[in-house]
């Protein structure tokens, strides 16, 4: 059953907790995803098999949670997480965090107390992609337009054009990840797919390389796309899971 959270900024978060045991599991979802995805799904389905709390949750602007999508911006949905972390699991977490997630989660990592976090799982994480990938790649009638109206559409792979907006593109230069430390005290997995065509492989690498810790890894899997989410590629991510586990119990 859907449950919501309001946070004290007054957005009310959509989510769905299962109780348990043990170190528990938070999913992050991406970039106009919302908590009914396959894997948040799928991995609410293998949580509930170990026995191990597992909470799944919409951003504000995403699925059945409150706002405007076109409103939102990565600190909100940081923020967002945050809050619901804090007040919705108990105990050490391994976060979970797919394409934008990946991204929160990191930010999450350094927000949250260092007890908090148990581990950490990238699926196609896309750090800083505001600002990289996005602004980046504007062409000068697109810096114009965003410029002029606030606003520029990008072509989606999943549907309707992702509207990106100003305060998206300034308030993710206030959020990024690659141009700073990033330890990692924790086991960290890194997935990604050769044939994703939203976050090139050298995303992955990148990001390999900049984060500071003892137990990191990361993962091709060849012809795996963005979403990460056929049965195969569902199981590389509970075996990742199964791996952190094992190496927080050794």
């Amino acid at each position: 059953m859907t449950e919501f959270l309001e946070t004290p900024s007054g957005r009310k978060i959509a989510y769905h907790r299962t109780e348990g045991t043990g170190v528990g599991v938070v999913f992050l979802g991406g970039f106009m995803s919302d908590m009914e995805g396959t894997k948040a799904v799928a991995l609410e389905v293998w949580a509930k098999s170990q026995g191990r709390s597992f909470l799944r949750f919409d951003y504000s602007g995403h699925g059945q949670s409150s706002g405007e999508f076109q409103q939102g911006c990565i600190g909100d949905w940081a923020e967002d997480a945050q809050v619901a972390i804090t007040q919705l699991t108990s105990g050490p977490q391994i976060l979970v965090g797919s394409s934008m997630g990946g991204w929160i989660s990191l930010l999450l990592t350094q927000r949250l107390p260092t007890d908090k976090i148990a581990g950490l799982i990238g699926i196609a994480a896309a750090p800083d992609f505001t600002e990289d990938s996005m602004f980046a790649g504007f062409s000068e009638d697109q810096l114009a337009e965003l410029n002029s109206t606030g606003v520029v559409l990008l072509p989606s792979d999943y549907g309707a054009p992702y509207p990106i907006t100003k305060r998206l593109i300034e308030d993710g230069r206030q959020n990024l990840v690659l141009r700073s430390p990033l330890p990692a005290p924790f086991p960290v997995r890194l997935l990604q797919g050769t044939q994703d065509t939203s976050v090139d492989r050298a995303v992955a690498l990148k990001l390999l390389d900049h984060i500071d810790g003892d137990d990191l890894r990361l993962s091709f899997v060849k012809g795996a796309d963005h979403s990460f989410s056929s049965p195969s590629c569902l199981t590389q991510i509970e075996a990742a899971l199964s791996e952190v586990l094992s190496a927080l119990e050794a």
